[in-house]
């Protein structure tokens, strides 16, 4: 998978990917990722890339044309999945993640100040938000998307790590999980996890993530049930 990142702020993203798995993807060439900085397309003397907005309001908006000259710059632009990342787009979910994941290429693009103009929209496929939230930038849920979306890439988790048991991977939280010491200040492991028999702890997991599911998120819940 190739992912191209238009920002104004490189430096939010380049020293994020360079480690743990994200890193690692890419040394082992299961992934490429170009941090582009849009300022580099700006036509004025300055480089301002953004500007007051027609009408009147408080802040700054970002101009089209440089958002634009960078984006045709990469190349295989036409074909790529074109997102911007916004508080307005649509919510971003773990099946977003797992459709994202079959893509060859994604272009993403990080806004800041008071958003865009509103003719950047066209270029673009898709608008994507991670919460009903205001961030200072895009860079901060472009990260998280890449995230998501490059350990589901095939080959890129070890072996033994498998992402189908995740929470929301089936509509449900992920079971607990516990590792040494077997009891800590009085309180266990559950005896089926130490019992070795694989299908009591199978049926176990998928009880608890079940009742998790249950109690933290009833609107998962229902709609598990529903199926």
């Amino acid at each position: 998978m190739r992912i191209d990142v238009l920002t104004l702020f490189p430096n939010m993203i380049l020293p994020v990917i360079k480690e743990s798995i994200i890193g690692r993807a890419m040394y082992e060439k299961k992934i490429t990722i170009n941090v582009i900085d849009f300022r580099d397309y700006s036509t004025n003397k300055h480089q301002k890339v953004d500007d007051y907005p027609y009408g009147g309001g408080a802040g700054m908006v970002l101009q089209v044309e440089p958002i634009v000259k960078a984006l045709r710059s990469i190349e295989g632009y036409q074909d790529a999945l074109k997102l911007i990342m916004t508080p307005q787009g649509e919510p971003y979910l773990q099946t977003t993640a797992e459709k994202f994941a079959r893509c060859d290429h994604m272009i993403i693009l990080c806004g800041h100040y008071e958003g865009f103009d509103e003719r950047v929209r066209a270029y673009f496929d898709l608008e994507v938000s991670i919460g009903d939230f205001v961030l200072t930038g895009g860079e901060y849920a472009a990260l998280v998307v890449m995230d998501s979306v490059v350990r589901l890439i095939p080959g890129v988790l070890n072996k033994e790590a498998s992402f189908q048991e995740d929470s929301f991977s089936e509509g449900l939280l992920e079971y607990p999980q516990y590792t040494r010491p077997r009891v800590f200040e009085g309180k266990e492991v559950p005896e089926v996890l130490l019992s070795g028999h694989h299908e009591a702890i199978r049926a176990w997991r998928d009880s608890q993530r079940l009742e998790r599911t249950k109690k933290r998120r009833e609107d998962l819940y229902k709609k598990y049930r529903k199926r």
